[in-house]
């Protein structure tokens, strides 16, 4: 695996695959690897001849308050894991190889509407960020596709209305979520958690699950199952920012006769701030 951390050089190793006519997958990361990033990894390998992962912990994306200075960094265990799995070249870039220019002056990608709900109330300018450096690594390295997991799924899709939006020529591909046995979504940010806090953070999923089968079953007054399932949320001890069920097409609220929707959640236990969803086809 081939590691480069500035632009001309990932550029000329890219230019040489092309040149061969090898298919380029792209996997934007923050570091701190776990299996959940692996299997983003080993579907690029099916998606294509060669594969680049990016390692930036995006300020842009990170709010006030927030854990920038915290956030997990594991360079040598990244790289073993990377090398394990496969990759042909990790990018990782400087803050200054990302954005040449103070914060004030620095250009910025805004998909609107979807960027402004859910997460982007609580997080202000978090998909700004998100779809800025986004688009400055599609633009880097100018991959045929590039793949994001589902846990994610609302900056999932605000990186597939950008990439459309913009005319990219990438193919953005969703991978299922990663799970613990117990069903808890794999994230980073699951390091934050206490011995205690971990056991009790499976029951966001079972909640999303329990919501599911209600839906499966018929239940439509989608207001009173979102404030019910905020409260079980409380009382094992989360503090719930959302739960709400949406179209998963948009992300707009349902109709009763939509048949698409995702269950989507985001709770702080202790210092986590996991997020999780569940999609739904009636």
């Amino acid at each position: 695996m081939k590691i480069v951390d500035t632009t001309a050089a990932l550029r000329d190793q890219v230019r040489r695959w092309r040149a061969q006519g090898e298919r380029i997958a792209l996997v934007p990361t923050m570091g701190n690897l776990h299996a959940g990033h692996l299997k983003l990894v080993a579907e690029a390998r099916k998606a294509a001849n060669r594969v680049v992962v990016t390692i930036f912990v995006n300020p842009m994306q990170f709010g006030a308050g927030e854990d920038l200075d915290s956030y997990p960094r594991t360079p040598e265990a990244d790289r073993a894991k990377l090398e394990q799995a496969g990759a042909d070249l990790l990018f990782t870039p400087s803050a200054t190889e990302v954005y040449p220019r103070p914060p004030e002056q620095q250009t910025r990608v805004e998909v609107p509407g979807i960027s402004d709900i859910l997460c982007g109330t609580s997080r202000p300018g978090h998909f700004v960020g998100v779809a800025t450096v986004v688009c400055k690594l599609f633009n880097m390295v100018q991959p045929d596709a590039a793949l994001f997991g589902e846990k994610d799924f609302q900056q999932l899709l605000v990186i597939r209305r950008m990439t459309e939006d913009l005319s990219l020529p990438i193919e953005i591909i969703g991978v299922t979520t990663d799970r613990e046995a117990d069903g808890l979504a794999r994230s980073s940010r699951n390091g934050y958690l206490t011995a205690e806090e971990r056991s009790r953070a499976p029951v966001l999923y079972q909640v999303l699950q329990d919501m599911s089968a209600s839906l499966g079953a018929g239940r439509r007054d989608y207001a009173g199952m979102e404030q019910e399932a905020t409260q079980k949320l409380s009382e094992a001890g989360f503090r719930p920012d959302y739960i709400r069920i949406r179209r998963a097409e948009d992300l707009e609220e349902p109709e009763e006769t939509d048949s698409d929707l995702v269950i989507l959640a985001a709770a702080y236990l202790g210092k986590a701030r996991l997020i999780d969803n569940r999609q739904v086809a009636l």
